[in-house]
């Protein structure tokens, strides 16, 4: 498949750079909804008077950005976690990390089992049961560190799991939960934190690739236009590792854009070539220089010329 053939492309330009390599590698996993009118997709009914498909996309997190790693679409109305097997990467040196949308405690269960590692943020409703505190580092993000067992009655887990709360970037409370008891506290919140990555993602492809645009009707038209969208993102990113481009990757869309036509090294040199731009803008009058001058020329009686209508003293 091509989107595969250019992940591994890009992703081995990109050289497979881990944050950092004591944590393995790092997915971002995640849905996003596309509306649809229901009259003319019939087929991907999502409320009585709404359509819609979901995105279910799993992002590869490396120090230069994301990577496209695996994407399904299906209709919208399925909820989030009954992707999660095709989704979730079994690997122990792996680490998953999704938002609430996909709690799922026989999941976690299960994950606990294989030493599969998950990031996870709780929803509000769970029942917790405390089993042991851990400290907390003073002056640091991290409200609490705690043991603990999700579930009451038969929905209890079986393996309890480190719970974590924190603040985000406009200190509203975080709760988040995971199955690694060896990272620290600080370090599971930043991991946390990576996930608004690809909800920028998936902001970025629906403003500079048009994908909430639909131009076919049809389960496959969607399908594969919305993969056409992947497959132009990872060339783009393919086209940046090799131009060394240092900017956005928005630049090289709209440059590569106005160059289509053009031969490659004129694209690749209108790139990466900084601005030629020389004008210093408006340029401000100094006029306390220009009366001083003015006055000395009438004080030495040299002033006849201010007679002449076409005397401007600013160009002297």
């Amino acid at each position: 498949m091509l989107f595969q053939a250019l992940i591994q492309q890009a992703g081995a330009k990109m050289g497979f750079l881990k944050i950092r390599d004591s944590l393995g590698r790092i997915y971002l996993i995640d849905a996003s909804v596309i509306s649809l009118c229901l009259s003319q997709y019939r087929w991907a009914e999502f409320l009585k008077t709404k359509g819609g498909v979901k995105f279910h996309l799993r992002l590869r997190l490396f120090e230069q950005g994301v990577l496209p790693d695996h994407a399904i679409i299906t209709p919208a109305k399925p909820s989030d976690r009954t992707q999660m097997d095709n989704l979730v990467v079994e690997d122990k040196d792996a680490i998953n990390i999704f938002d609430r949308g996909y709690v799922d405690y026989r999941k976690f269960d299960d994950y606990c089992k294989s030493g599969n590692r998950f990031i996870s943020r709780l929803k509000l409703n769970a029942v917790t049961t405390v089993q042991e505190e851990l400290s907390v580092v003073r002056g640091s993000a991290i409200i609490r560190d705690c043991i603990a067992v999700l579930g009451t009655g038969s929905k209890i887990m079986e393996h309890p799991l480190r719970l974590i709360e924190t603040v985000d970037t406009e200190e509203n409370p975080v709760t988040i939960v995971t199955n690694d008891f060896d990272m620290s506290a600080e370090e599971i919140g930043e991991l946390y934190r990576y996930r608004w990555q690809i909800e920028i993602f998936f902001k970025w492809l629906k403003q500079n690739l048009h994908e909430k645009h639909l131009y076919g009707r049809s389960q496959q038209a969607v399908e594969n236009q919305i993969y056409i969208a992947l497959v132009t993102y990872c060339l783009l990113m393919i086209l940046q590792l090799d131009t060394g481009f240092k900017g956005p990757l928005l630049t090289v869309k709209q440059l590569l854009r106005v160059c289509l036509y053009e031969p490659v090294d004129v694209f690749v040199k209108k790139l990466t070539s900084k601005s030629m731009r020389s004008s210093k803008g408006r340029r401000r009058l100094n006029h306390e220089a220009v009366f001083q001058q003015t006055l000395n020329q009438v004080v030495m009686g040299e002033a006849d010329f201010l007679d002449d209508l076409t005397y401007d003293p600013v160009i002297l």
